[in-house]
């Protein structure tokens, strides 16, 4: 006959914790990831523009390159934008749990940062990095938008 080995309940309750915790450690991993990622492919599109201007490459279909071009980094910083709102979602729900996890614990360490912090209310003590993150794609989208605006003269002309 089998023995079986049933956890107590709070030891049960502590590893899901470490784990659940250690998921939302991963999703800010992958989170960072994706956004160098983003950040490494929209500055080498930037640099083939430039190229392609510089070189004069594609001479004789410069304005639609630049057009294509300009309207693929557009997109892609709209695509990187989604991406972000999506893992804050993400993430926002991931600490939701964890704290609702550390009601059963005898020490609600993240909970208790949240509420030193100012639960992120005001930023002389915390400056959320999900606050300053969206705007990375809404900046870099300025070069692309010029850069259409560009074409589309020289197209025009």
């Amino acid at each position: 006959m089998k023995e079986s080995f049933i956890m107590p309940e709070s030891e049960m309750l502590l590893e899901q914790y470490k784990l659940y915790v250690e998921m939302a450690d991963r999703l800010s991993a992958r989170r960072a990831q994706t956004n160098k990622f983003y950040i490494a492919l929209l500055t080498s599109l930037l640099l083939v523009l430039s190229a392609v201007s510089e070189k004069n490459l594609f001479l004789n279909y410069k304005i639609p390159v630049f057009f294509f071009l300009s309207l693929l980094g557009i997109l892609l910083n709209y695509v990187w934008y989604i991406n972000i709102k999506s893992y804050r979602q993400l993430n926002s729900g991931k600490f939701k749990i964890i704290q609702q996890m550390e009601e059963s614990l005898p020490f609600q360490c993240y909970t208790d940062e949240w509420k030193l912090l100012g639960e992120g209310e005001n930023s002389n003590k915390y400056l959320q990095f999900t606050a300053i993150e969206p705007n990375v794609p809404k900046i870099l989208v300025i070069p692309y938008v010029l850069m259409m605006m560009y074409s589309l003269i020289l197209f025009l002309l």
